[in-house]
């Protein structure tokens, strides 16, 4: 699947008129000197012309959304008519501007006095498709970006710079409210960007095998093969403690990664529950890379988990 400028407005003309149809874009980034991650994430329903998401700020001192440094993340906001997001602020707060299209961007988010980002995205890669569509994004079109960011963010008066390469990804497609099974988005980069991987996973207990993903060599992503994602987690809260990822990319190269948090933060999403956890990860010959472990579950699931592991 190739992608051209039109991918980075909105799909309106390809949804049906179903309420919830939806459309998705979210950049990442993070200064893992600081063991602190941002997101600036927004979800557009054109249909029934609501913006939701915003921008939030997380580090070790805490890990609930109400605890973090910043978090805003908007249920309903209008949808402007006429909204590109090539060029845009949104209600929600999150400004985007297309330098070049799928390559270049300019990002920013102001809530003074508490947080402003002034963000650049300079991708690294193409645009890379998720194609399972038994993965955890189901049907939706879905495509993946590891890229450099760079800027600043200035959160309750102290300026912290951002350097680091990390993903975006953009979807668009039926996204109902719920979200009908667990799935681990894993994502890990080295800081100059010449080695990366993107994992999405339907954990088992412990376990898991990668349903997507994709290695990124020299700027050349190659499909994972057979891929296992072990875990173990704290029994005291149910959060992950370590992670392993193992397994053989499609030209037959193997890999291994052992990841473990920094830091994390839990976002309500709808009716099920994201524990997002910013992650250093040693791959097997002993390179150092940052990313993120998406813990995602229905909130049913979660809480099932833990009354079990209190018994």
């Amino acid at each position: 699947m190739t992608y051209g400028p039109e991918d980075d407005d909105l799909h309106i003309a390809a949804m049906s008129d179903r309420w919830w149809e939806t459309e998705t874009c979210w950049f990442s980034f993070h200064n893992a000197e600081r063991r602190l991650g941002g997101w600036l994430y927004t979800m557009i329903r054109p249909n029934s012309r609501t913006v939701s998401g915003g921008a939030w700020i997380w580090d070790d001192s805490a890990s609930a959304f109400w605890e973090v440094p910043y978090y805003a993340n908007h249920a309903t906001q209008r949808l402007r008519e006429g909204t590109d997001l090539r060029d845009c602020t949104l209600p929600n707060g999150v400004e985007i501007r297309v330098e070049e299209p799928l390559t270049r961007y300019r990002l920013g988010y102001t809530d003074a006095p508490r947080l402003s980002v002034e963000l650049a995205y300079t991708a690294i890669m193409p645009p890379q498709p998720i194609t399972a569509t038994d993965s955890g994004f189901g049907n939706l079109s879905h495509f993946d970006q590891f890229g450099r960011i760079t800027g600043r963010i200035v959160l309750h008066g102290e300026e912290i710079p951002i350097d680091c390469v990390s993903i975006r990804d953009r979807s668009w497609g039926p996204r109902p409210e719920h979200r009908p099974k667990r799935t681990a988005y894993v994502t890990a980069a080295t800081a100059d960007g010449t080695r990366a991987f993107l994992a999405v996973c339907d954990p088992g207990p412990g376990a898991g095998a990668a349903k997507y993903g994709f290695m990124l060599r020299e700027g050349r992503a190659v499909a994972l093969g057979a891929t296992r994602r072990t875990d173990t987690r704290d029994p005291m809260t149910g959060f992950i403690d370590t992670i392993a990822i193992e397994g053989r990319d499609a030209d037959g190269a193997s890999f291994r990664a052992e990841g473990r948090p920094l830091s994390r933060i839990v976002i309500n999403r709808h009716s099920f529950v994201d524990i997002n956890s910013l992650i250093e990860w040693t791959f097997e010959d002993g390179t150092v890379a940052w990313g993120e472990d998406q813990d995602i579950w229905p909130v049913h699931e979660f809480s099932a988990m833990r009354r079990l592991s209190a018994r």
